[in-house]
């Protein structure tokens, strides 16, 4: 599937138009797959076993309890594998952590950052440590698949949806595989609402707020609602709104968007001091260097 081509080929059918970060935003699922299916995976397969109290910490700290939180699986390994390395408790155990040369490498030259990707560079290269890189994402999805499921949306999504659905082409911008996003919302038969689930196979999410929004809408009228900092980001890269859903708070901020943040989209009053408060109180609730 040429996925490039789907982005671009979007057709407006409303004046608006909404992108949804899945995981920790729309699903309570960031906790259970980072808990119970990275980090383990993360463990065993980079060798930090003897110091998995530790590297579970780094991991956590990266991939939920942080400005990096909900950042892309293999961007995750290589700041993970950073702090593990500079962690003095880890230091001390003289375990032989990999080298990242070659995620680096990879990393500046590919976008699309998704097993396909990975799977073609491995195959192309024969390299050892993208192979165990491919190994421990593998593993990942095959986890998630068997664990995760039964997660319901956030309180309020669905009133979200059901009040946008006639006036605004509503997709998912998400850096998790699009199988995964497909299986959990057709599982919660919330699917109907979007016109397009785009999953890091699609790209970065600046990616696919640019090809699917960014010159058939209005600025002002394309608004992205997301749990982490890589949503906003995506949102500012391409100059449009951006609501957070703030971590640990998820219904209150679901209630907030209905109950006022639409009224503010819907009406063209986001934009300003309305935006500034919740950015603001956003940035403030997550740290971006870890304590130890």
């Amino acid at each position: 599937m040429d996925y490039m081509d789907e982005m671009v080929s979007l057709q407006k059918r409303h004046d608006f138009f909404i992108g949804f970060d899945s995981d920790g935003c729309v699903f309570d699922s960031m906790e259970i797959k980072q808990k119970e299916c990275f980090c383990p995976c993360f463990i065993k397969h980079f060798g930090l076993q003897a110091a998995s109290k530790y590297a579970r910490e780094v991991w956590e700290f990266v991939n939920l309890y942080s400005k990096t939180r909900g950042c892309n699986r293999f961007p995750a390994v290589q700041r993970a594998i950073a702090l593990c390395k500079a962690r003095k408790e880890i230091r001390d155990r003289n375990l032989n952590i990999p080298d990242t040369a070659s995620l680096d490498a990879w990393l500046k030259e590919e976008t699309k950052l998704g097993n396909p990707a990975l799977i073609k560079k491995v195959e192309a290269s024969g390299d050892a440590e993208l192979k165990k890189l491919l190994a421990w994402s593998i593993e990942v999805n095959e986890r998630i698949a068997d664990m995760v499921y039964g997660l319901p949306p956030f309180p309020g999504v669905r009133e979200t949806l059901a009040t946008c659905q006639d006036k605004a082409d509503m997709i998912v911008v998400s850096q998790t595989p699009l199988e995964a996003l497909v299986r959990e919302w057709e599982e919660n038969k919330i699917e109907h609402y979007l016109k397009l689930i785009c999953g890091q196979e699609h790209g970065t999410k600046t990616e696919h707020l640019k090809y699917c929004a960014v010159g058939k809408y209005d600025k002002t009228r394309i608004l992205m609602i997301g749990d982490a900092p890589g949503d906003q980001k995506a949102a500012e890269a391409n100059d449009v709104l951006f609501f957070p859903i703030i971590p640990g708070r998820e219904e209150e901020s679901w209630a907030q968007l209905n109950n006022e943040g639409l009224d503010h989209f819907f009406n063209g009053t986001y934009a300003g001091a309305y935006q500034d408060a919740l950015k603001k109180e956003f940035d403030a609730a997550l740290p971006k260097d870890p304590s130890w």
